[in-house]
């Protein structure tokens, strides 16, 4: 992948650095928070080389990248600087911007504030899970100064959470950073962690409920989320010359005992309350809980929504108990490395081969499932249901045995020991063999449609190589550099022309294969038999109308002829909507083939002549 490129291509392609409030990344993930979505445009996106595909969800406009996003990331953020203030990767509350609904601001905010420590969080949950097989299976002696080291290393970070969300919570509340440190410390501090069940305890003569805030999660958020505003109101009022000391004593001095007193505790109830009311299901009906988390994780991480499940976990953990919701999730993402792995064998196509591989590798021991939801699983249909199949069953047999995860890691084989602690071993291994037997079998017996390649005959005359590109729509031809996109007028995406349509149906240019249909029906992309790849785009941000008034009639994989129709759409509706109609027809590989001369101009029927792709002539 050239990074730079694929940088440039994406950050144009959401509006460009102006329209990006804030940026960070995930393990696969690219995640914008724009300040006006309908400037974004998704067909450029998804034809960026190295973009997988982007969904929209939690308030997020999420760009699918794969194992190597965190290079796509710096490779933005070496190009506007801004998106990624004093290296940080957090979003900021208070910046100008769309807000969303209820739901997505709180996806927003768990994503902001988890997912700069989440692999740390992962890595020495790992570490603690393998220090607690080692006992288990009499490899190494907990009394000795060995595991104490290395127990420490394992348990310090999660032990001392709160600490790690006072600074990204203080970050996305825009709050006073070391402040935030000082209200966490105090709530971790080993006087105050000792008087954890002492009764009779009082401030001030007010009765002091003490509840343990080691580990603990939804206290710090509450009270850095109130610090912001109190700091914001301080610094207003106090004078110039005391505001920078007093605002820090007054915050601290009044946070602390207000979480002692009121937050914790109430937190503490609204935690007992969610550990308790997932605790009742998986212990009434248990294999129910476990099949519902074993078929939605998938559907979940496909939008981005998974997070907000994140905290709810590491509630149940520093319960003690082990988090029953995590542990069936294992189920949901072997199942998918499995059905990845079926295709990759099964699959005659060399491409497809070669995403299906690594796609595989990352699922089965990293538990990252996105390359292989959406690069292979989720397009070719089959595979994805068959890896929710194998998740339900495999789901419902580990949540049966009582399984549940002592630390929170990213569901793997590497992260089976985080579950070999708590509940029936044999039904554990059990319920992951039988979702991984489920996915892989239904997909190597059912198969799946393999799209056809459309690699290049050889070519005995220039004929043979070069394409004639023929009109998809009726209508005028406009110059490319005149199309009102940015992006497409600048030849970044590929060279070609614009049309501004007269009618409502568009028709194959040439012979050959329909390698991407978008979702709302807007863009189309075909790839002729020699290698030659066009990209049709009806209108420009029409994106933003979700497909209505769209009617795509052929299918991803689908061969088709010159002169079928692809795609009918209300031409009026769309232009009483705002939206200009003119449609790029564009060559997107064109490091492979060049426009020979001058585009046809002025009028123009669908099938007759718009321009000659030439193929490019070897390197030597």
């Amino acid at each position: 992948m050239d990074y730079p490129k694929t940088a440039a291509g994406v950050l144009k392609s959401v509006g460009g650095e102006e329209n990006v409030q804030s940026l960070v990344h995930c393990a696969t993930r690219l995640r914008f928070v724009l300040k006006d979505t309908a400037k974004a445009d998704t067909a450029a996106v998804r034809a960026t080389p190295g973009v997988i595909t982007t969904a929209e969800a939690g308030g997020q406009y999420q760009v699918v990248i794969g194992n190597e996003v965190p290079e796509v990331f710096a490779a933005i953020t070496a190009a506007a600087p801004r998106l990624a203030p004093a290296g940080t990767e957090t979003a900021t509350a208070t910046e100008d911007g769309p807000k969303g609904n209820i739901l997505n601001r709180f996806i927003a905010m768990i994503s902001a504030i988890f997912l700069p420590f989440v692999w740390v969080l992962a890595g020495t949950g790992l570490l603690k899970a393998f220090l607690a097989a080692a006992t288990t299976f009499g490899w190494l002696d907990a009394t000795t100064t060995t595991y104490t080291v290395l127990n420490a290393a394992g348990d310090a970070f999660i032990n001392f959470l709160p600490l790690a969300i006072a600074i990204t919570a203080a970050k996305y509340f825009n709050a006073n950073q070391f402040t935030s440190l000082a209200i966490a410390g105090a709530l971790v501090y080993p006087a105050i962690v000792a008087l954890n069940g002492a009764p009779d305890l009082t401030f001030f003569g007010i009765p002091l409920v003490m509840v343990s805030y080691v580990s603990s999660v939804i206290p710090v958020i509450i009270i850095v989320w109130l610090q912001g505003y109190a700091e914001r109101f301080l610094l207003k009022v106090l004078h110039s010359s005391v505001r920078r000391f007093l605002t820090p004593l007054i915050v601290v001095t009044l946070a602390v005992p207000l979480t002692l007193l009121v937050v914790g505790p109430i937190s503490n109830l609204l935690s007992s309350g969610i550990g308790d009311g997932i605790s009742w299901v998986f212990d009434t009906v248990p294999w129910l809980g476990g099949a519902i988390m074993g078929g939605v994780w998938q559907v979940l991480v496909m939008f981005g929504l998974h997070w907000g499940l994140v905290p709810i976990m590491l509630v149940e953990i520093a319960a003690g108990n082990g988090s029953d919701l995590l542990a069936p999730v294992f189920a949901a993402v072997l199942a998918q490395s499995a059905a990845t792995l079926a295709v990759l064998i099964r699959a005659r196509s060399a491409a497809l081969k070669q995403l299906a591989g690594p796609a595989a590798f990352s699922g089965f021991l990293a538990g990252i499932t996105e390359p292989a939801i959406y690069g292979v699983n989720l397009p070719l249909k089959k595979p994805f249901v068959f890896g929710i199949v194998g998740g339900v069953v495999g789901g419902a047999i580990i949540a049966a045995g009582g399984s549940a995860a002592s630390a929170f890691v990213f569901p793997s084989l590497l992260g089976i020991p985080s579950l070999l602690g708590i509940g029936n071993v044999a039904t554990l291994f059990i319920g992951i063999a039988v979702a991984v037997a489920i996915a892989f079998t239904l997909t190597m017996v059912f198969g799946f449609k393999e799209p056809e390649a459309a690699a290049p005959a050889a070519a005995e005359s220039a004929d043979d190589v070069d394409l004639d590109v023929r009109s998809p729509l009726d209508g005028t031809i406009v110059p490319l550099d005149e199309v009102g996109d940015t992006v497409f007028a600048s030849g970044a995406l590929g060279r070609g022309v614009g049309i501004a349509p007269t009618a409502g149906t568009v028709y194959a240019p040439f012979a050959g294969e329909v390698v991407a249909v978008f979702p709302t029906g807007h863009a189309i992309g075909l790839r002729a038999a020699n290698g030659a790849e066009l990209l049709i785009h009806i209108g420009v941000n029409t994106v933003k109308l979700g497909g209505r008034h769209f009617a795509v009639k052929v299918e991803q994989g689908q061969r088709v002829a010159a002169g079928d129709v692809l795609i009918e759409f209300d031409r009026a509706a769309i232009l009483e909507a705002g939206y200009d109609l003119t449609s790029p027809v564009i060559v997107t590989n064109g490091e492979q083939f060049a426009i020979a001369a001058e585009p046809a101009a002025g009028a123009v029927q669908h099938g007759e002549a718009l321009y000659l792709a030439v193929a490019a002539a070897p390197a030597q």
